[in-house]
């Protein structure tokens, strides 16, 4: 009788793996799985049973090559896994799901009756999770089923964190210079509070377009949009190449600020020589930009201490430089239509380089800029 129900027991095993294994397409389409190795059909129904009790869904191999085949077509949530099979043992497949970049981190458990030091010992060689001898505590087994899955869940959701705040940190790139990230949010986007900011000396450059307003009046909207394009992409390169970035674009301006270390004075002058030089080979190409007559800019240049940081509104906030530097590097931008010339630079940039003799500064004037109480000196630079 012993053996008719044994005989029994071996044929309804047989016949529910084989059922599962019919279904796996369709399970491993449709949710997150237990993936179950052994050889043995009957330790298989012990531990689906065990597992579909407890709310899991459970697939079965019977084989190493079969299990790799399973994992490669849809990524269970963990494998327990039998070490003592014919062909491919369990030591193996745990070494090719690790040498497999979509594979390796899946949670690996061994179930095993090797009780001895050195089959523990080559599992963890191995990166295998976890070591449980047979015959299996179920009660340990479900323990560590279920710690081994919340872990996991809680790696997969700090890794989707991770990349999903990458990617947003390389879409805000675009708009929000890297200088201005690593101020505002030195631990990741979700660090960005209103009035974060930083005091330091840094230099700004401000850059107009002359005469804009009549150039936009005498061409189509798109055809501006085209050329301002064009021309701040020049721009920003050679500010960036100078140790400089953009703070804003101002529809036909922008202003720079350079923040390297005892040189950002020189870095500021050289982008503006150069930026001026530029135009040189932008204004080649007017046909191109159904412009009529060739672009000029002026620039205004000075330094001093300015507030790095956010302003606005909780739910709607910039980042931006905010300080006298400021205020002073746009009336000098604007005096340079006064005093016709290009650049214009304070006299405070000009004590502050580092090779004063390198560049070719003339004097203009001592005077006291719109809305200021002190007088500062200005220099033209050629």
């Amino acid at each position: 009788m012993t053996i008719i129900n044994n005989i029994t027991l071996l044929e309804t095993t047989l016949a529910k793996v084989n059922y599962h294994r019919n279904k796996v397409t369709i399970m491993i389409n449709s949710y997150p799985y237990i993936l179950l190795v052994d050889d043995e059909p009957f330790n298989l129904l012990l531990l689906e049973e065990l597992l579909l009790d407890e709310g899991y869904k459970t697939i079965s191999a019977n084989s190493g090559f079969e299990a790799l085949e399973i994992a490669k077509e849809s990524q269970p949530a963990l494998i327990l896994l039998d070490i003592m099979m014919p062909d491919l043992d369990g030591f193996e497949v745990c070494r090719l799901l690790r040498e497999n970049p979509d594979l390796q981190t899946i949670p690996i458990v061994f179930l095993t009756a090797l009780d001895d030091d050195n089959s523990r010992i080559r599992g963890l060689e191995l990166m295998g999770d976890d070591y449980l001898t047979k015959p299996i505590n179920t009660n340990l087994l479900l323990t560590k089923v279920k710690n081994i899955l919340d872990l996991h869940k809680l790696r997969q959701k700090a890794n989707i964190k991770a990349v999903t705040e990458e990617k947003v940190s390389d879409k805000l790139r675009l708009f929000v210079p890297e200088q201005f990230l690593t101020r505002i949010a030195p631990t990741g986007v979700d660090s960005i509070k209103l009035g974060h900011g930083n005091e330091e000396e840094v230099t700004i450059l401000f850059c107009d377009i002359r005469g804009f307003t009549t150039i936009s009046e005498n061409q189509s909207a798109s055809n501006t949009f085209q050329w301002l394009n064009v021309f701040f992409t020049l721009m920003n390169e050679i500010i960036v190449s100078e140790n400089g970035f953009i703070d804003k674009f101002l529809g036909d301006a922008l202003m720079a600020v350079f923040d390297r270390n005892e040189h950002h004075c020189g870095d500021a002058i050289n982008a503006a020589i150069l930026m001026n030089k530029s135009l040189e080979d932008f204004n080649q190409n007017l046909r191109e930009y159904n412009l009529e007559t060739a672009i000029k800019i002026g620039i205004g240049i000075h330094t001093g201490k300015a507030l790095i940081g956010t302003i606005g509104a909780n739910s709607r906030m910039d980042s931006t430089v905010i300080g006298d530097v400021v205020n002073t590097a746009a009336r000098l931008q604007e005096l340079t239509k006064e005093y016709n010339c290009s650049i214009i630079t304070s006299g405070e940039v000009i004590n502050n380089l580092k090779k004063p003799n390198s560049i070719n500064s003339n004097w203009l004037d001592n005077i006291q800029p719109r809305g200021k109480q002190q007088t500062i000196e200005i220099y033209e630079i050629s």
